[in-house]
């Protein structure tokens, strides 16, 4: 066989391939991708997995998966860079017939969010590399990143004795009838509040955790506002990261004192949270509560919280004004004070709120401080 038969031969062969591929070489392959942790703190690792399977005889000699992923959450070898726009996060395979291949990658949740990953997009072709054919994978997932705890301490709150004052006001005295979940025995304790049937789940004696009665609650506010006009950009975010960062902490802090804890902000949720057809977005308002589950939808709840305004500090103060807001304390935190602002405190304090303002600036510092009623 001279020289040009051989040619004619591999080119045949090339062009064969080059269909069998262009046919058949997505055919039978499966995607499934997930984050091992639902939930993080800012600042911890996570786990994403990409599983990939052949489910056919023919095998794959090379097959790449690209999907766009937020600059948020970064690669162990991105830490420390500022980069936040969405990147492409590509994986390169090579799958023998009827192969699965688990891949692992560890991520960093750099900054509070939630971070939702929908589709991945497949490319495969020939051994040559001569042809290419292409796909999408629906592989929804999302991983939703807590802002960073501090440690109370760290937090400029009005005075020392300020939670103390709060604590106390709640714990007065406990109510039979309300329960807040259960506890280690401890001496002392009487024995017709065990919880038998958690005592055999945990094996050892557990107590029922009585709630406290009280007429008093907590309510943690952050102020998005530096110009009360909403169509002007947030132009320092890192300001409202921190106090969102104080208030996620507060919050977690009072509700493991025991201290029913609401928590509120002029911004909103991002989507598909939010409605988005509505002209003007709900602003973020939980409820003071104390149960085992406010802690978690405090943190979920800030997590996803959009850097912009749904409507200026002003008018959200008013709407706790409107439905007669009483008996609460409540602590804001704020890159400012505002004449109209001061306003609107004086009038909730009239109808028997105690609110206090911590400055998000360098130095931060007591405004407005009250009495705790």
């Amino acid at each position: 066989m001279n020289i040009a038969w051989i040619i004619v031969v591999l080119l045949i062969i090339i062009f064969l391939q080059g269909m069998i591929y262009s046919k058949w070489g997505l055919k039978g392959i499966t995607y499934h991708r997930a984050f091992k942790q639902k939930t993080v703190f800012e600042g911890e690792q996570i786990e994403m997995v990409d599983e990939i399977a052949n489910n056919k005889l023919l095998p794959v000699p090379w097959i790449r998966l690209e999907s766009k992923m937020s600059g948020n959450l970064k690669l162990q070898s991105e830490i420390g860079k500022s980069k936040e726009e969405e990147m492409f996060h590509r994986t390169l395979f090579s799958l023998f017939p009827y192969q699965k291949i688990t891949r692992r990658h560890y991520l960093i949740g750099a900054k509070r969010g939630y971070y939702p990953l929908e589709t991945v997009s497949v490319t495969t072709g020939d051994a040559i590399g001569f042809g290419e054919v292409f796909d999408s994978f629906n592989a929804k997932t999302a991983v939703t990143v807590y802002p960073k705890l501090v440690p109370i301490e760290d937090i400029p709150l009005p005075s020392h004795s300020w939670l103390g004052d709060i604590t106390v006001k709640r714990w007065i005295i406990e109510d039979p009838f309300l329960q807040s979940g259960v506890r280690d025995y401890q001496k002392g304790d009487p024995l017709n509040s065990i919880n038998w049937k958690a005592t055999a789940r945990a094996q050892s004696l557990q107590i029922n955790k009585k709630d406290y009665t009280a007429d008093h609650y907590l309510m943690i506010y952050v102020n998005f506002d530096w110009d009360e006009d909403i169509r002007l950009p947030i132009d320092n975010p890192v300001r409202i990261e921190k106090g969102l960062s104080y208030a996620a902490s507060l919050a977690t802090y009072t509700l493991e004192q025991g201290i029913a804890t609401g928590f509120g902000c002029n911004g909103y949720f991002v989507e598909p949270f939010t409605n988005t057809t509505d002209r003007m977005k709900s602003s973020i308002r939980i409820e003071p509560a104390s149960s085992g589950q406010q802690s978690e939808y405090i943190l979920d709840s800030i997590a996803k919280i959009k850097m912009d305004r749904s409507r200026n500090f002003r008018a959200f103060l008013q709407e706790d004004i409107d439905r007669g807001l009483t008996k609460t304390d409540i602590i804001i935190f704020s890159r400012r004070v505002t004449e109209k602002m001061e306003i609107q405190m004086a009038r909730l304090r009239q109808l028997g709120n105690a609110v206090e303002v911590v400055l998000l600036e360098e130095d931060a510092g007591k405004v407005g401080e009250e009495n705790v009623s």
